[in-house]
């Protein structure tokens, strides 16, 4: 039962990433001032690494809830990153935790939307779980406009170039765009 169990910690917890990512954001605006010029000026240095590579970020997307095994592929040559991304992927993210416990407080409903949509119709009663859905897509938003810098950021420094991980770049940042790691969050908001 929700009653017995003490989110608070949780909830800061929440607003303290959220507000990280707040600070990410804040740091495109720096990278942005870069020119083509500037940064065709060490581009050669960074090889192929890239974010697409970064295990920390993948794992932090694992840890939410976006569970695409694809993204395992360009850590196969680290069998230590690779064992821990995998160790990510077979323990529950977040948002399975979550929605755990909107199925413990709403049993009556198989469908995940429907049953936020009780959370949002009557708030009071499912205080809680309100709290955590809006703390969530805080959070989401927050991812989203970081990539979203990210991709617009990068078509202004290197346009439509191969990225450096070997993506197709601004293309393949698009796509991520399109990522939702709380789905039923956002189409929630819909059926209201």
């Amino acid at each position: 039962m929700l009653v017995n169990r003490n989110f608070e910690p949780a909830f800061k917890m929440l607003t303290r990433v959220a507000r990280i990512f707040e600070q990410l954001n804040n740091a495109w605006d720096v990278l942005r001032t870069m020119t083509p010029s500037e940064y065709t000026q060490f581009r050669a240095s960074l090889g192929k690494s890239s974010g697409f590579q970064s295990y920390q970020y993948r794992q932090i997307e694992f840890m939410l809830g976006n569970r695409n095994e694809n993204m395992m592929k360009p850590h196969q040559h680290d069998p230590e990153t690779y064992a821990l991304l995998q160790a990510e992927l077979d323990q529950p993210s977040l948002y399975d935790i979550v929605l755990g416990l909107l199925n413990d407080a709403i049993p009556e409903h198989s469908d995940a939307i429907q049953k936020w949509k009780q959370v949002y119709e009557n708030p009071e009663k499912h205080w809680t779980l309100y709290q955590l859905a809006e703390k969530l897509v805080d959070l989401e938003d927050y991812l989203r406009r970081w990539r979203f810098n990210h991709v617009t950021t990068v078509e202004r420094i290197i346009g439509l170039k191969t990225g450096t991980g070997g993506t197709n770049g601004v293309g393949y940042l698009r796509k991520m765009l399109d990522v939702v790691i709380f789905p039923d969050l956002w189409q929630v908001r819909t059926v209201l």
